[in-house]
């Protein structure tokens, strides 16, 4: 009867994270840069635990609770830079690659600590051993995939949705001078 509700309880956790982000930010775009690297982590999951031939089980499901978290925190590193940078008046695009290039090593640092932390984890034996690689290989994989890519898509995904947003704001301040004017 709850197994359908998975679904739901992921999507409540992005929208918290979302939400939380937003507040934090002052921003409704900023978050979705951080949100979209959320999915890369999910392919991660997917390709770890089908190499391993394991279930999609709550031990499972808890990793990919914790990788919102935890994908979210390498976007945040980048996306934090970018915008003091933009705020400071540096194009979109050098801001993002300013960000990344000066967040990289933290990043790595964090990400593969958390990634070797966890291999116990996936070559556990014993005594409940199944729960814990369960557990183990869907963190190591989506972490392993969404460091490799938050590293480039955050920028990219920074870019695309900064620009847009300031080009929203621009047309609609110019329509608002227009309708003053007229």
């Amino acid at each position: 009867q709850v197994g359908g509700q998975a679904t739901i309880l992921f999507a409540l956790a992005v929208l918290v994270v979302f939400l939380l982000l937003a507040a934090q930010y002052e921003s409704w775009t900023n978050p979705l840069a951080v949100i979209l690297i959320v999915p890369m982590a999910l392919i991660g999951v997917v390709i770890a635990v089908a190499t391993r031939s394991f279930n999609n089980d709550v031990y499972t499901q808890i990793g990919i609770v914790l990788l919102i978290a935890l994908a979210s925190k390498n976007a945040i590193l980048i996306i934090e830079v970018a915008r003091s940078l933009r705020a400071k008046g540096v194009d979109i695009a050098d801001a993002a690659v300013e960000a990344s290039h000066e967040r990289f090593r933290p990043i790595l640092m964090t990400s593969f600590a958390f990634i070797l932390g966890v291999v116990p984890l996936v070559i556990a034996s014993g005594a409940g051993s199944a729960s814990r690689q369960a557990l183990g290989t869907a963190v190591f994989g989506g972490m392993l995939v969404a460091t490799v890519l938050s590293l480039a898509l955050v920028p990219a995904l920074y870019v695309i949705i900064q620009g847009a947003a300031e080009r929203v704001r621009q047309r609609w301040r110019a329509s608002g001078q227009e309708a003053e004017e007229g």
